[in-house]
Parts: structure tokens; sequence; C-alpha cells
């Protein structure tokens, strides 16, 4: 699966959070939590990827993905490292 419609789907996500967490300036501890629900129930995530993520499963590897980026710091935006990352783990199931 190409990574790209799913990076565009985090950058849509990310941009909603921001604004659903404006007060705070997109401040979110549980950021993960959300991520996960808006692109599991909200998006075309399940579509993208021919199944439905479990929601727990994505929590965490959005949370394992935010510390592995700040470890390696790819070259290219979070996004298509995140699609990229995604797209593989559930690819192997």
């Amino acid at each position: 699966m190409e990574p790209g419609p799913i990076a565009d789907l985090l950058h849509e996500a990310a941009e909603t959070h921001h604004r659903v967490y404006r007060i705070t300036d997109g401040e979110d501890p549980d950021w993960a939590s959300w991520y996960a629900q808006w692109l599991v129930e909200l998006s075309e995530l399940p579509q993208l990827l021919g199944r439905t993520p479990v929601r727990s499963e994505l929590t965490y590897l959005l949370v394992l993905l935010d510390r592995e980026i700040a470890d390696v710091q790819p070259a290219q935006p979070w996004e298509q490292y995140y699609a990229r990352r995604i797209s593989e783990h559930f690819a192997a199931r």
C-alpha cells in the first residue's frame, strides 16, 4: 500500500485536532487516543488498510511512532514516516 493517502489523513487529523484543541493551542496529553478514534471512526483509514484497525492498537502504535521519530529524526515529514510505518504494521497482519 502506498503511504501517500494515509499521510494525507494524518495531516488532516493534525489540522482537525488543532482546531478542536484550539483553546490549548493543540496541547493534548492524550492526543494519540484522539487521533486513533478519529482515524478509525471518521476517516477512510479502514478502507485504505483493507480492514478496521483496533483503536487501542493504533493508539499504541501512534505513541510508539512519536517516540521513535524523536530518536530517528527522519528527513521526511512526520506524516509520511508515520504513514509508512502504519502501512507496514497493518500489512504484516
